[in-house]
């Protein structure tokens, strides 16, 4: 058992399942832990995929919840999946827990929808631009500790040159276009890199520009909507903000976020229009 490693998708699930199997058998929390003789904390931390269990521990609750055959199998499978070690878990250590479970949540979605209204999205950067946001936005840190988070955010940007990568839809509010992160050189330098993202296979980029007519350009935080695969998962949202970040898993809250998502596309220029805009940035800025 590891306590605070980050959730892969498969713990997720397999926590939910086994949620919902305790319900199904009208028991408490409590009621299973009094059966496997550990504490009802215990439960919760499996079910919120606060830990890491294995298929042993996986047996004991089903045994519990008298579940059998093909089920039984699947949700043991399931665990053995859920115990695969990912690329990230290298940087757990000197990434904040709550990084650690984005960026491994991020690896495994099959489709990303993603807002910024501040500073470019962490696949779309530079490795200047990265180091720079580092510095200047995660107050002091040690330089190794700096390097860790470059590294672990150019490793993330991988996912884009899988042989069949995720479909990912990125849309930016024009002052990111002009907002100095580190210098003028870098920032030029990131805007000739986003022109040609754009015309990566499955990227699509948007800006959304400065006299949109549309409010909710104004009124919607960073937000990413992380999309699995139908059989492990329903689409989640992530919020960030200086207090940490957020997730939004019910279907009709993520639904909302969805709906300005599609807004924010309406009101934003076409990718055609996004890389001339963009293009002609990078010209100006000297």
């Amino acid at each position: 058992m590891a306590v605070g490693s980050p959730p892969t998708v498969r713990r997720r699930q397999l926590g939910r399942e086994l949620r919902r199997l305790r319900e199904e058998a009208n028991l408490l929390a409590e009621e299973l832990a009094a059966q496997l003789r550990c504490s009802p904390s215990r439960i919760s931390r499996i079910e919120t995929a606060r830990i890491r269990i294995g298929p042993g521990t996986v047996h004991e609750i089903l045994d519990a919840l008298k579940v059998e055959g093909p089920e039984r199998s699947r949700l043991v499978t399931l665990a053995r999946q859920a115990e695969e070690r990912g690329w990230w878990q290298a940087y757990t250590d000197a990434l904040p827990y709550g990084y650690a479970t984005y960026i491994a949540l991020e690896s495994e979605a099959t489709g990303l929808k993603i807002f910024e209204p501040i500073v470019v999205h962490g696949l779309l950067q530079t490795e200047e631009y990265a180091r720079a946001v580092a510095e200047q936005y995660a107050g002091p840190r040690e330089p190794a500790a700096v390097d860790a988070h470059v590294r672990a955010r150019l490793a993330r940007q991988e996912i884009l040159n899988r042989p069949d990568p995720p479909p990912l839809h990125v849309v930016l509010d024009e002052s990111v276009l002009h907002r100095v992160i580190g210098s003028r050189a870098i920032l030029r330098g990131q805007l000739r890199h986003l022109a040609e993202v754009a015309r990566m296979r499955k990227v699509t980029l948007q800006v959304v520009p400065f006299d949109s007519a549309d409010p909710v350009a104004y009124v919607t935080g960073p937000m990413v909507i992380i999309e699995f695969p139908e059989s492990r998962s329903d689409p989640v949202t992530y919020i960030e903000n200086v207090a940490g970040g957020l997730y939004i898993e019910r279907p009709e809250e993520v639904h909302t976020y969805l709906a300005a998502f599609d807004r924010l596309c309406a009101a934003a220029l076409s990718p055609e229009q996004t890389v001339t805009r963009i293009e002609a940035q990078a010209r100006r800025t000297r």
